[in-house]
């Protein structure tokens, strides 16, 4: 039996503390209000200061943390106390510091409930080659993907490439599509961007629609489960900022088949593309939240799968959004339009799209996380400035895991 997202479900159960991190994205803020209109009480741990979150109207406390990627033994304290402080009920990780609390989760085990998977399993996943061998394993439809260590491999793995279609290069570890470089640029990554600290893959182009999901997991079951185009994004291969749900059985069937072997708990999202024939295939795997989020409205039934999963699974329930649901992040979806402008089509699918989509930032209950975004993104600024990188990347630099040793 499917629960649509607009069908308002009764008390999932007695209101609970609720700790969450990553109160800069959007898809904590978005949880959290979820939460709260349930009546659960929301606390945030975030190691950068100024953050979404701050200042809710929905969240009881912040709490401001270590870096879990640069100080990660304190950054374990801290939330253990904060824990320990807030008598929290369950912890639910959001982001890429999920692989940083994973080593300490045991030990939070003690005093609450971790919505987590098992290191080992979050870094196969995570890992981009892993991931599409994994999933290969189990008879699962996946591009045919190598893996790329040092110069020697690469000139190797290149003479073969350049004889057979299009490819894809990425780092092993990255997020919202930083460093790709697609097959237009025709130019692969320079060999000191590659060493065995930092591998990269070489991965074949299929050409089609992008499509993403995310789903909640209980012991390998479905619990919740949403999935969306990627029509508009930062950038060209970009994180998308409009989410509009689709029913899409293949990548269903895909999700169900790959979470059931792998025996999965958690939050997970994966990227597919959708060739011309409704085939679709894996390219990577998020064993966290995602922005498919969105997608839920506030206070149905997404609360019920993340806090009482086997209620659910005894009812024989699955929660996902209605057909057609739609939702932005207001602001990048702006600079996407403007890149729209020099066709009239695609800026008329633009204007559609924002027209018909709600901001999953601002609402009229809680406006200040709106405004917050102007100082997150200052922020971010300032750090990329001083270390020399991305925008994008100073957004996570302090949170992403690149398969460091523990």
């Amino acid at each position: 039996m499917t629960i649509r997202s607009g069908e308002r479900q009764p008390l999932a159960c007695t209101p609970s503390r609720v700790l969450l991190t990553g109160g800069r994205a959007p898809v904590t803020l978005d949880l959290a209000r979820m939460l709260h209109r349930f009546g659960h009480r929301v606390y945030i741990a975030e190691s950068m200061e100024r953050h979404l979150c701050r200042g809710s109207v929905v969240v009881e406390q912040c709490a401001l943390v270590p870096s879990p990627r640069h100080q990660t033994t304190a950054y374990l304290s801290a939330l253990e106390a904060c824990v320990k402080r807030w008598q929290i009920d369950l912890f639910i990780p959001m982001c890429e510091e999920i692989f940083y609390v994973a080593q300490g989760a045991e030990q939070l085990r003690q005093h609450c409930r971790v919505l987590i998977s098992s290191p080992e399993q979050l870094h196969a996943l995570h890992h981009k080659y892993d991931f599409i061998q994994l999933a290969k394993s189990m008879g699962l439809s996946v591009p045919d993907t190598y893996l790329i260590q040092n110069s020697q491999e690469q000139l190797e793995i290149q003479h073969v490439l350049n004889k057979s279609g299009e490819w894809v290069w990425k780092p092993v570890y990255s997020r919202f599509a930083a460093k790709v470089r697609m097959p237009i640029q025709h130019a692969p990554p320079g060999e000191e961007l590659i060493s065995r600290g930092s591998p990269w893959v070489a991965q074949r182009y299929i050409h089609g629609r992008g499509l993403c999901t995310y789903s909640v997991v209980h012991e390998g079951k479905l619990v919740a489960h949403a999935a969306y185009e990627s029509k508009f994004r930062t950038g060209d291969v970009g994180a998308s900022v409009f989410f509009e749900q689709v029913q899409h059985d293949g990548a269903y069937q895909w999700v169900k088949q790959f979470v059931q072997k792998a025996a999965f708990s958690g939050q997970i999202g994966f990227d597919f593309i959708e060739e011309s024939d409704g085939r679709v295939y894996a390219i990577e795997c998020n064993p966290r939240a995602t922005s498919g989020i969105h997608l839920f409205h506030p206070g149905d039934g997404l609360v019920r799968a993340l806090l009482e999963p086997e209620s659910l699974l005894n009812e024989k329930k699955e929660i996902t959004p209605q057909s057609g649901d739609k939702a932005m992040l207001a602001l990048p979806m702006l600079g996407s339009g403007i890149r729209q402008a020099n066709s009239r089509s695609n800026l008329r699918s633009w204007m559609t799209a924002w027209y018909g989509a709600r901001d999953v930032v601002y609402t009229r209950q809680d406006k200040r996380p709106f405004f917050a975004q102007i100082a997150v993104v200052l922020a971010a600024w300032r750090i990329a400035r001083a270390q020399r990188i991305t925008l994008t990347e100073a957004l996570t630099h302090d949170i992403e895991w690149n398969g460091e040793q523990q």
